[in-house]
């Protein structure tokens, strides 16, 4: 991994931390699959701190960026898949 997460001064660590938690579950749906009950309860977290959407939107694209990798894509199949499934991104 050669870049850097799209992080905001305003946040505590503790939210810096939980926001990179959020985006290394869309790495690991990415590369080897993770189950969707680990990244919708990351993606709550990361909502807790980013609550706007058009925030959420700018940071993600940054995110997208650096890694190739769309967080919404991850949570938009997390939100189609039932607990106990893996999600998987082709």
């Amino acid at each position: 991994m050669e870049y850097s997460y799209p992080l905001s001064t305003d946040w505590t660590t503790e939210e810096m931390v939980d926001v990179v938690r959020f985006f290394e579950v869309v790495e690991m749906a990415y590369e080897k699959g993770v189950k969707r009950e680990i990244v919708m309860a990351r993606y709550k977290r990361f909502k807790e701190v980013v609550p706007s959407q058009a925030e959420e939107k700018t940071i993600c694209r940054d995110f997208e960026q650096a890694s190739t990798y769309v967080p919404f894509r991850v949570v938009k199949l997390a939100k189609e898949l039932a607990d106990g499934q893996i999600v998987k991104m082709k």
